[in-house]
């Protein structure tokens, strides 16, 4: 079996794509108006608008009402994500500004602006960096 991607849905998929191509530096590739894809090396984030649920199973997905799943990228320098979408003016909500944490990470935690956890963290520490296999 392989992981292939975690979906989010959305009311505004233009709004939502934009946001994480701005914080991840990751084009999205568009495959319908209703439906992206910004890929990395390691996973996958698809981003389909409301009316893709319909095609699933209706109502069974709702917009922004996420409260218990974390997105996590790992990226290269954390405090430089921070300062992009800051400077950029992004519509998001920091929960932490970046922090390293007791497990070795730098770590970036914000509410994207359909209100998603999200986690950008970077490995800081030699146990971290050895852990994760940088």
């Amino acid at each position: 079996m392989d992981f292939v991607s975690i979906r989010v849905i959305t009311d505004d998929i233009a709004r939502l794509v934009g946001f994480y191509e701005r914080a991840t530096g990751v084009g999205a590739r568009w495959a319908t108006d209703d439906f992206a894809e910004l890929r990395t090396a390691t996973a996958t984030l698809a981003i389909g608008s409301t009316r893709t649920v319909a095609m699933f199973a209706p109502g069974a997905a709702r917009p922004a009402d996420n409260r218990s799943v974390i997105l996590e990228f790992r990226v290269r320098d954390v405090d430089a994500v921070h300062r992009n979408l800051v400077d950029a003016g992004c519509a998001a909500q920091f929960v932490q500004e970046p922090t390293t944490m007791p497990w070795g990470n730098r770590s970036l935690l914000l509410r994207d602006p359909d209100g998603h956890l999200v986690n950008f963290f970077t490995p800081v520490t030699e146990e971290a960096i050895a852990r994760l296999g940088e």
